[in-house]
């Protein structure tokens, strides 16, 4: 947790139930996510990499990992946000994700900025 104050990558997440996505007809769920990732530091940073735990309601895990986010590769310059959104299923109405993007800083090195842990629910099952 240490390198998102010490990078100053700052990352906020909305979720949404897709109550009318074709995958429910597999008694699945489905969530679209909507991620802000804003660098407040000093340089600009890469995101080339992610990394996602995905974990249904039953402790089932899924992990997620690969080059960019949607096919990109964004550069962020320093107080820029890069906004982008995608899509998980599951096999029960909550479950959470957690994770981390892979940055790179100007000197090309890298540093993981943490994906701080969300839940997914459908909001009639959820108080």
């Amino acid at each position: 947790m240490t390198d998102v104050n010490k990078e100053h990558i700052s990352i906020k997440v909305k979720t949404q139930y897709l109550a009318d996505h074709p995958a429910g007809r597999d008694e699945k769920y489905a969530f679209v996510y909507f991620i802000s990732i804003t660098n407040n530091g000093p340089h600009s940073v890469q995101l080339l990499n992610r990394y996602w735990l995905i974990t249904d309601g039953n402790g089932k895990t899924t992990e997620v990992s690969g080059a960019g986010v949607v096919g990109e590769q964004p550069h962020i310059k320093p107080g820029q946000t890069h906004h982008y959104n995608s899509g998980a299923i599951l096999d029960t109405p909550v479950g959470s994700m957690q994770g981390f993007y892979e940055m790179q800083r100007p000197d090309s090195s890298l540093f993981q900025a943490p994906i701080p842990l969300f839940s997914l629910a459908v909001p009639t099952l959820v108080n």
